[in-house]
C-alpha cells in the first residue's frame, strides 16, 4: 500500500484481529501485512505495548509439540477498540469529505 501506516493504526488492526479470534504473533503479522508493510520486529513491540496497557493478555497453547503464545483481547481492549472505531469513522469521513470536495467553507 502506498500510504504510510501509523503505529496507532497498527494497534487498531491488531485489536480488531484479536477481537474476532485469539491469535499468535506470526498469524497477526501475516494479516496486518495485507494493509501495511511491517516487519515482525515492528509488530512484537506493539503487541507488548498493548499487553502492558491491559488491552491484550497472553496464554500458551501447544501446537506441533511446541508452545505457541496466543493473544486474547481484554474488556479494556474491547473498550479501546470501540474508541478507535469511532475515531477511525470520524477520520475517514473527514478525509472523504476533503477528497470529494464536501467541506464547508465556514
Amino acid at each position: 500500500m502506498y500510504f504510510p501506516t501509523s503505529s496507532v493504526l497498527i494497534e487498531f488492526l491488531i485489536l480488531a484481529i484479536v477481537d474476532r479470534d485469539d491469535s499468535y504473533g506470526y498469524e497477526i503479522s501475516q494479516t496486518v501485512k495485507f494493509l501495511a508493510s511491517i516487519k515482525e520486529s515492528t509488530l512484537y513491540p506493539i503487541l507488548k505495548k498493548l499487553q502492558k496497557a491491559g488491552y491484550l493478555e497472553t496464554y500458551s497453547k501447544e501446537y506441533q509439540r511446541r508452545q505457541r503464545k496466543y493473544y486474547t483481547i481484554t474488556e479494556q481492549g474491547r473498550q479501546q477498540l470501540e474508541f478507535l472505531k469511532l475515531a477511525w469513522q470520524a477520520y475517514r469521513m473527514t478525509v472523504d469529505n476533503i477528497i470529494e470536495g464536501r467541506l464547508n467553507d465556514d
